[in-house]
């Protein structure tokens, strides 16, 4: 068996991907969802990948769901941070709940889900962490002050995380993946993708989720072990740093 991997968000788009491409490349491969159970069933039957359920934004869930993991995949080596949602509204008419459910779920969950493997990655003098966050954390985006402050922060809780474990042989990265196409995406009107998403790639096409995946598969991997804090973009020249 491989290092133990734990993808949260895993059963469909770029958490598919980065699980499928894991276990491909020798890892023993669990995968987080919180509530799709259709998709969380056919992605299993599909790949041989156990799903867990629980919710991220939940701390006491985050201690059970890991330690059920660990228990029947052994001690989480690798974990990449996914899960994530939208609630996409202008501030001046954002509601608390929507403000709140973003903020807890993509932002709050890092501090929920690296709780529970930190201690043991420091122990054991190894681990991976990556976290998708998004070029919307690094340029901002009108209609998403939410999920831009939480993907903003995931970029500072990395590089906060990063200083504090690197002497324990532990890396923490984070990827910014810009327009991917995944279900979300290529839900969006074609015209709207070609006059308003397309032309402001250089590369003028959507990313791949396996080009993602490739992005972790190499962070999580002995060779990138002098890298940490960073912040890889994944997002075809849109947004250059």
């Amino acid at each position: 068996m491989g290092r133990v991997a734990l993808v949260t968000g895993g059963t469909r788009g770029i958490g598919a991907a980065v699980a499928t491409a894991l276990k491909a490349a020798g890892y023993s491969v669990a995968v987080n969802y919180a509530g799709n159970e259709e998709a969380a069933t056919q992605f299993t039957a599909g790949t041989a990948i156990p799903a867990f359920k629980w919710d991220v934004s939940d701390f006491a869930a985050c201690h059970a769901g890991v330690a059920d993991v660990e228990a029947k995949l052994g001690p989480v080596e690798v974990l990449v941070n996914n899960a994530g949602i939208t609630r996409d509204v202008m501030l001046h008419k954002m509601t608390p709940e929507q403000w709140t459910a973003v903020i807890n779920t993509n932002l709050n969950s890092m501090f929920n889900m690296c709780r529970q493997v930190i201690e043991g990655m420091r122990e054991r003098n190894f681990g991976r962490i990556v976290t998708v966050s998004s070029i919307n954390g690094q340029k901002g985006q009108a209609g998403q002050t939410n999920y831009c402050a939480a993907k903003a922060g995931e970029i500072g809780f990395t590089k906060a995380l990063a200083q504090e474990n690197a002497r324990k042989g532990i890396t923490v990265n984070t990827i910014c993946p810009g327009y991917i196409a995944t279900e979300m995406v290529k839900a969006m009107p074609q015209e709207v993708l070609d006059k308003h998403v397309l032309p402001l790639i250089p590369a003028g096409r959507l990313g791949d989720p396996d080009e993602v995946a490739r992005c972790v598969l190499f962070l999580a991997s002995d060779q990138a072990s002098f890298i940490t804090g960073s912040t890889l973009t994944a997002n075809g020249g849109q947004y250059m740093v």
